[in-house]
């Protein structure tokens, strides 16, 4: 079959499209992102009429993608980790309705936290939920999961999370392709109640979830994904999963690991297997990106008190990446390849960039509160969030989509005069439409600003669902139009910027002020395709 070279994201998205998916649903989120840009960018997927429109949120993803599933189509969705906090209440309650057509949840986690608020690791929400979890740790594995995942689903009429981390995701390899399967057609399941989660049908419902944990736990035990490798020192048995077992393998070339290893790519745990290596070491070492899960659960598996080392008692970091020298160091063995960075390379903090229309707003904004504290500016999730660091020093908070405008508005009701909020045109309608909603119905003295620059910025520059209806939305939610606001960020304009900014922040109301421009990456590559 043909051989292509991929990113993680893009194997796992060629895998669900050659696998006959009908459908991708997501919100641009690093390092997720790339998964959907590659299906909108496929000529096989255009072909296919499969649909790759950007949602709103990871909310309103998840719950289309469930929607095709009901009438019998394969959907994917896709979202970076924190995203999947976005989607829970659908994600969790997916578990219960069960699955019609394939439906495969994926989550990319980001240790380290490269652009992201935490590093959560998204294997807790699929043992929450109680379903199938895959994680795979090289890109041909990424490739086939995408084929297995809708196989899975269907095969147990239930969703199926997908686990990527960073370093997959973002890195390339070599992937063989399979047969391209045709798409399911449209069926309605055959009990379309299931998805009636009223008390009644719900309880009747989890006791299926419940009795089918078996069936999860024989798959696992049988699944390609997940194997035993025999080793001939019996002292140390290691556990690992994921792109932890790339880390392995570098520490040992040639596959010549002296000691047993047990690989887990697919979850529940495969308990035989644990059960077996426990029998035949004396001791355990786990490598998981992430957090400690399967050292956590094996703890309940074990029966002979083995010395187990890992996150927990400290041999691996309890944050950040995993790394060949972390694994050499656990291992007690040398080895050359330093990660280090070079004295000669400077450190450098991220920056918006030369002529970006924020700079232009925070420079006004700044000047509009110069005498007041700057604790006053609560800002969100976005290229903006850059105007946290100097020289600007503008905003005061990101601690999750949509936030700024609800924090904004809980401090105007502690006593906070002027208290503003700061939010992007895509963020807005992703969840802060809602928050300004609450600040509406209770008359909040806040000032709003949507940072409105025609774009999805932060994530390489996806259509906007906000584009051209910012207006419209504030005044649908009740904002008196003569507060909306709309300025030019731009030097020229900054003396008659500061003067409606000076105004709106002191009326005793909503308002909402709306910095327009377009961003420059994006003006930039639509000039560039203008040339050609």
């Amino acid at each position: 079959m043909q051989k292509l070279i991929l990113l993680g994201d893009e194997a796992l998205a060629q895998g669900a499209i050659d696998a006959g998916m009908s459908g991708i649903y997501a919100y641009p989120g690093t390092p997720s992102t790339e998964i959907t840009e590659y299906v909108q960018n496929s000529k096989q997927a255009k072909e296919l009429n499969i649909r790759s429109k950007w949602s709103a949120n990871e909310k309103t993803a998840m719950e289309a993608s469930l929607g095709m599933s009901y009438a019998g189509k394969r959907a994917m969705v896709c979202m970076k980790h924190v995203g999947l906090n976005v989607a829970a209440d659908p994600f969790m309650n997916s578990a219960i309705t069960g699955a019609n057509g394939g439906l495969v949840v994926v989550s990319a986690d980001d240790p380290s936290m490269h652009s992201s608020q935490n590093e959560q690791d998204s294997r807790f929400f699929g043992k929450f939920a109680m379903i199938p979890v895959l994680e795979p740790s090289n890109q041909q594995e990424a490739y086939d999961m995408g084929h297995y995942g809708f196989e899975l689903s269907e095969k147990f009429h239930i969703p199926v999370l997908i686990r990527l981390t960073t370093r997959l995701s973002h890195s390339r390899a070599n992937v063989v392709r399979k047969p391209v399967r045709k798409q399911n057609p449209y069926k309605i399941a055959d009990n379309p109640r299931q998805y009636v989660l009223l008390p009644a049908l719900s309880r009747k419902r989890y006791k299926v979830l419940l009795k089918e944990q078996i069936d999860f736990e024989k798959e696992a035990e049988t699944s390609p994904f997940n194997w035993y490798s025999e080793g001939e020192n019996k002292k140390l048995g290691i556990i690992t999963s994921g792109i932890a077992y790339n880390y392995l393998m570098e520490v040992f070339p040639e596959n010549s690991c002296p000691y047993p290893i047990l690989k887990i790519s697919q979850y529940p745990l495969p308990v035989n297997m644990i059960k077996k290596i426990e029998e035949e070491c004396d001791e355990l070492l786990f490598l998981e990106e992430g957090a400690p899960l399967i050292e956590e659960m094996v703890k309940g598996v074990l029966s002979k008190g083995l010395n187990i080392r890992g996150r927990l008692d400290g041999t691996i970091p309890r944050d950040g990446e995993l790394n060949p020298n972390i694994v050499a160091k656990a291992l007690n063995r040398e080895y050359e390849i330093k990660y280090d960075l070079p004295d000669i390379i400077a450190g450098r903090p991220p920056q918006l960039c030369d002529g970006c229309p924020h700079t232009d707003t925070y420079l006004a904004l700044n000047e509009a509160i110069e005498g007041l504290s700057r604790d006053r500016v609560f800002s969100d999730i976005g290229c903006y969030t850059l105007g946290a660091l100097p020289p600007l020093e503008a905003i005061n908070s990101c601690v999750d989509m949509g936030a700024s405008i609800n924090m904004a508005k809980g401090a105007a009701d502690a006593g906070l005069f002027p208290s503003i909020a700061v939010i992007g045109d895509s963020t807005f309608t992703h969840s802060g439409m809602t928050g300004l909603l609450d600040a509406v119905n209770e008359n909040s003295t806040i000032t709003v600003f949507i940072l409105d620059n025609a774009t999805t910025a932060m994530t390489g520059g996806q259509k906007s669902s906000a584009l051209g209806r910012i207006e419209q939305i504030c005044i649908g939610l009740g904002v008196d139009k003569n507060h909306i606001r709309v300025i030019t960020p731009l030097k020229n304009q900054h003396e008659k910027n500061v003067a409606v900014i000076k105004e709106e922040i002191y009326y005793k109301g909503v308002s909402v002020i709306i910095p327009r421009r377009e961003c420059v990456q994006t003006l930039k590559k639509r000039m560039k395709a203008k040339k050609k």
